[in-house]
């Protein structure tokens, strides 16, 4: 009898739309990257802007964020616009219990905060811990994501772990759901995106210079 262990034991080889998300991801991060310090902090000013004047961020209430990592655009300005209107601010975690999924931790200027696995500050998992300070996904307002890339249509683009996507599958059934709104530089715009069966639809995206509604 033949010995299959060893072929069986061979990783699947990537797919044509594997492959292509790949390479778009590595030129448009690079795209992100090769921003000046000075043209980062106006398109974050330019897009804290748009978010302003959005309808689902002036009525949120409890609205989940992330602090910029390898060039991503940066909302963080917007913290203390919504603060002075009474909403609370969540932050991703690496969730410690589950593969490639996250919790959203309560965020402020005394929370304890850690670098995860890839380099990113984060709440202290063991602070987060506790009921008290995290919010299910569901519960939650809005949420602002961070994009690889994007294009007219509202496609898009993430690091490529699907923690966002498996984090808010649930926004494909009924019940409550919060809204998504992915936010990027201008620069990671391309005329189309190979879409994938797994992408998690976003409500809006929006950019320095532009809001996108699918």
């Amino acid at each position: 009898m033949k010995d299959f262990t060893a072929f069986d034991a061979q990783p699947a080889p990537p797919s044509a739309l594997t492959t292509e998300r790949q390479t778009l991801r590595r030129e448009l991060r690079r795209r992100r990257r090769a921003l000046t310090t000075k043209a980062r902090q106006q398109a974050a000013e330019a897009l804290c802007r748009r978010l302003r004047a959005l309808p689902e961020v002036q009525r949120a209430r409890r609205l989940a964020l992330y602090l910029p990592n390898d060039g991503e655009i940066d909302p963080t300005p917007l913290m203390s616009w919504l603060r002075h209107r009474g909403c609370r601010l969540y932050l991703p975690v690496l969730c410690p219990l589950a593969e490639n999924r996250l919790w959203f931790v309560h965020y402020h200027a005394g929370t304890p905060m850690v670098k995860n696995r890839f380099g990113i500050p984060e709440p202290d998992t063991r602070h987060g811990a506790h009921r008290a300070r995290r919010l299910p996904a569901w519960a939650l307002d809005l949420v602002l994501m961070p994009l690889v890339g994007f294009d007219p249509r509202g496609e898009r683009l993430g690091m490529g772990g699907g923690f966002y996507d498996r984090s808010f599958a649930f926004t494909r059934g009924p019940g409550p759901r919060p809204r998504l709104i992915g936010v990027a530089h201008d620069c990671q715009r391309v005329e189309a995106l190979p879409s994938a069966s797994w992408d998690v639809p976003l409500d809006a995206i929006v950019s320095d210079r532009d809001v996108i509604r699918p």
